[in-house]
């Protein structure tokens, strides 16, 4: 294992100007600080973590807070958390991953602790609890997700509403007249959890608008659950042509039940999918979609944090602008008469 005293040699100065390159203590002249990068990149040096700690007063972790519950799709959750991963190693930092329900009590937890220097929340809800306690203790934190009220908040998030919207429009174009939203499982609505909320929001804005007839379902992600939901569709609005889809694991029930009542995709109804391109890719036909930007959303959570801790206010809103790219499961909509 390569040792601080090393890098000194290496580099030609004293043990005491590396601890001060690292831990950022004291003013180095810039010739002298990129000559100890250099020698400490190329001999593979890495500072034990509890002595940067104690010098620097920081963990040099992030603490990236993900409740995984059995209603959420949790691929699209994960890919997230890699690009957090991946992003933070790049800015030096390590993930504590922390998977439980434990709300404003996870928080405190890690603001209190000093275990975590800034936190990542998912998951986010309209009314989320983890909020007052976040802005009382004036923690570091950036939210992938985007609660009612962003006010003082780093937010990071797809712009959902934008999306339902744009879903609407695309089949609204191809002449649809009557859609159907089937969404995530009823508990995501009940949590009021933002995503779902927000791309109902602006699916029902523009069907609206567009003057069509609509309605939303929530969904389960089980072959029975689709089933169910896609026959009181069609019971209730017998019409309905056009699909958007916000629930990734139902969507291999939805179509092949939509193909077991003789409808086909895309001559006889249209589907849109909002997930990743990598479901979209993968779905019998081919899936229009708009795709889940995981990567950039976990990307932009570090990097507004690591602007964070260089003493930037980065409070605002990044919200990504949605793609829809057609695929085989959407066409016009069929003559009637």
């Amino acid at each position: 294992m390569v040792t601080l005293a090393q890098v000194a040699r290496h580099a030609g100065v004293s043990p005491s100007t590396v601890s001060y390159v690292i831990s950022g203590k004291r003013s180095i002249s810039q010739d002298t600080r990129l000559r100890v990068e250099r020698s400490i990149a190329e001999l593979g040096y890495h500072p034990h973590a509890g002595a940067r700690a104690l010098a620097s007063n920081r963990s040099n972790v992030i603490a990236l807070m993900i409740p995984l519950r059995t209603d959420m799709f949790v691929p699209v959750m994960m890919e997230i958390a890699i690009a957090i991963t991946t992003t933070a190693r790049r800015f030096g930092h390590d993930v504590l991953l922390l998977t439980s329900e434990e709300g404003p009590s996870a928080v405190k937890r890690v603001a209190a602790s000093g275990l975590a220097d800034a936190m990542i929340l998912m998951d986010v809800e309209l009314e989320d609890e983890r909020i007052p306690l976040l802005r009382q203790t004036g923690a570091a934190a950036a939210l992938i997700g985007l609660p009612a009220d962003p006010a003082g908040l780093t937010c990071v998030d797809l712009d959902f509403e934008a999306t339902g919207a744009l879903a609407a429009d695309h089949l609204a174009d191809l002449g649809h007249r009557e859609v159907a939203l089937i969404g995530a499982a009823e508990s995501v609505y009940r949590r009021h959890t933002g995503f779902a909320e927000r791309t109902l929001a602006g699916f029902r804005q523009q069907a609206a608008a567009r003057g069509l007839g609509f309605l939303h379902r929530p969904c389960g992600a089980g072959h029975e659950a689709a089933s169910g939901t896609l026959s009181r569709i069609l019971q209730e609005r017998p019409n309905t042509t056009g699909f958007v889809v916000q629930n990734e694991a139902a969507l291999p029930h939805l179509l092949g039940q939509l193909r077991q009542s003789g409808r086909a995709v895309p001559e006889d109804v249209s589907v849109v999918a909002v997930c990743p391109d990598e479901v979209a890719l993968h779905s019998a036909p081919q899936l229009t979609s708009v795709s889940i930007p995981a990567q950039e959303m976990g990307r932009r959570a570090v990097e507004l944090l690591m602007a964070q801790a260089g003493g930037e206010d980065t409070s605002g809103l990044t919200l990504l602008r949605p793609t829809l790219t057609m695929r085989e499961s959407s066409g016009p909509a069929p003559r009637t008469g």
